[in-house]
């Protein structure tokens, strides 16, 4: 949806939308709605929960129109409202997690183990849903757009109090100043500031020393093509020898709903007892196994199916992340939850 162009379009858009006028409501938010849902998800961590609190901001927005005199634009006004509903959904729930967060290693010969019933894991972000918005959000941000939604940036961001989290991105991620940030979250400059201190700190010290962005712009596209083809068939084959190649020594995978994850050789011992075993195999020999290559959180992703006879088709089973370190994998995160795929336009189900 394209913008009002000028300062006079939007003053008309903002009026006609007054009087209650949806369609001019719709078109004053709409080349907003991409960019709050990626705002929200940082702040929350799960894509469900980005999609409900940006419908509750956009109705409370709607609700707030008479008192939104157009002093400041209305993307601001919009942040401000999704910043602040994000905080109040905050306080309502635990924080979302990654199982390495979660708790320690496990021994992988007792396998994955029952999946976790309540909500507190880390979603994957589609990468579509980002759109254009490649590099930097504004000049003084600090962190890339797709670089603020990989796995590790937002898992780092879960460590940090609500009102942290909100200055942090709208700072480095959003570019603001600290005091648009300061009105935004209606505090002081000293107070975004001393937060600001305190979170980059935090952050600092539970992301990867380099981004994943950086570490594929490194690799090349040729580079990073290969290497998915190379994991992609290993996956198919049940070639525990061909990933474990493509792994770094200190590897891990996690399974999320799942709270155990693997490390190290612990990780092999898993692929061969448990991901790779007899299930998904044929009577002649054959593994019954399909991978197709997707993105998620700004990383190479793959959507796994496994052959069902009763469906007579591949059914998704786990939506795979890659973390890369270099040219070797240094993290698979697996989540276990075939409701992912659609939102990746990842096809329900794969033929004979």
């Amino acid at each position: 949806m394209v913008a009002p162009s000028t300062p006079a379009q939007q003053r008309d858009l903002l009026a006609a939308a007054r009087r209650g006028d949806e369609g001019a409501y719709d078109r004053l938010i709409g080349p907003h709605r991409r960019e709050l849902h990626a705002h929200c998800y940082r702040m929350l961590g799960s894509v469900q929960d980005a999609e409900d609190a940006l419908q509750e901001a956009l109705l409370r927005a709607w609700r707030g129109l008479a008192r939104f005199e157009g002093r400041s634009s209305t993307r601001s006004w919009l942040y401000k409202i999704a910043t602040n509903t994000c905080l109040d959904q905050i306080a309502k729930r635990p924080k979302r997690v990654l199982p390495m967060d979660y708790g320690p290693p496990t021994d992988a010969h007792d396998g994955p183990g029952p999946p976790l019933t309540e909500s507190v894991w880390i979603e994957p972000y589609p990468d579509e849903r980002l759109g254009v918005e490649d590099g930097y959000a504004a000049p003084a941000a600090r962190y890339e757009q797709r670089e603020g939604v990989e796995l590790a940036f937002i898992a780092a961001l879960q460590h940090l109090p609500a009102r942290q989290r909100a200055a942090l991105i709208l700072f480095e991620v959003l570019g603001y100043s600290a005091r648009e940030v300061a009105e935004a979250m209606e505090t002081t400059v000293a107070s975004v500031n001393s937060a600001l201190q305190r979170a980059r700190k935090t952050v600092e010290d539970k992301r990867p020393t380099q981004s994943q962005q950086a570490t594929l712009r490194a690799l090349g596209d040729e580079k990073v093509a290969a290497l998915v083809r190379r994991y992609a068939e290993a996956w198919e084959r049940g070639d525990v020898d061909a990933v474990a190649a493509m792994l770094t020594a200190d590897a891990a995978i996690t399974m999320p709903p799942m709270a155990t994850w693997f490390r190290g050789e612990q990780l092999l011992v898993f692929l061969r007892e448990w991901a790779f075993n007899g299930r998904v195999y044929d009577a002649e020999g054959n593994r019954r196994v399909r991978v197709v290559p997707t993105r998620a959180s700004g990383q190479p992703a793959f959507g796994t199916y496994s052959w069902d006879p009763g469906h007579g088709a591949h059914r998704p089973t786990v939506l795979q992340v890659l973390t890369l370190r270099g040219d070797r994998i240094v993290e698979i995160t697996g989540f276990v939850d075939p409701g992912q795929f659609a939102r990746f336009g990842l096809p329900a189900e794969l033929p004979a």
